[in-house]
């Protein structure tokens, strides 16, 4: 502790303050970039998601390094688990700003789809619109693929014009570039089977 005593930090403060503080951050920076990094690789992204990989697990193994060679120290633990769980909150907000990959919007509605597609027509997503029955008789379904960071002016229209339409939203791990297959896996097509099965 020479270095801690050459810059005037007593040792009850490193241990007790300073230390559970790195441990904390530390922790919350290797699960945000945890959370990012599995985007990615369900993305395939693979060198991105590698490198991410790296650092994760180096920021990691500093933390419970941390831990280990302060076993006695209470405040450790609880920094542990504290910077866990702020970490998943960071990582989703980041995951939610970076806006990365694709989506697939399901819309449903028994008013008129025209003003619906020559929007989407005009904005370059592609779409297949469907006829289809409900429990309240006719119904149209719409489906579209498209870039996440644009999904916000395919639900500003929908407000505006189509505002009793129902929607849900998925993402989408992988897609065709001419977007004419998109899947998420098999998991996402069962789930998508099943949902056309109970309609």
């Amino acid at each position: 502790m020479n270095f801690l005593s050459d810059l005037g930090i007593p040792e009850e403060v490193y241990r007790y303050v300073l230390l559970p503080l790195l441990i904390f951050s530390a922790r919350i920076a290797d699960v945000s970039i945890n959370t990012i990094r599995i985007i990615y690789v369900l993305g395939g992204r693979k060198a991105t998601a590698t490198i991410m990989g790296f650092f994760e697990s180096f920021i990691w193994l500093m933390a419970i390094r941390q831990i280990f060679q302060h076993l006695d120290n209470w405040v450790c633990y609880v920094a542990y688990p504290a910077g866990f769980a702020i970490g998943i909150l960071v990582g989703m907000i980041i995951e939610e700003r970076i806006a990365y990959g694709k989506v697939i919007v399901r819309i449903i509605t028994r008013k008129d789809i025209v003003p619906l597609t020559t929007f989407l027509t005009n904005k370059d997503f592609r779409y297949t619109s469907l006829n289809a029955h409900g429990r309240d008789g006719a119904e149209n379904v719409v489906f579209t693929v498209l870039e996440r960071e644009r999904l916000d002016e395919l639900l500003e229209f929908l407000q505006q014009s189509l505002p009793t339409a129902f929607y849900t939203i998925e993402k989408v791990n992988r897609a065709s570039d001419d977007y004419a297959l998109a899947t998420a896996g098999r998991s996402g097509i069962l789930s998508w089977l099943r949902s056309i099965r109970r309609d």
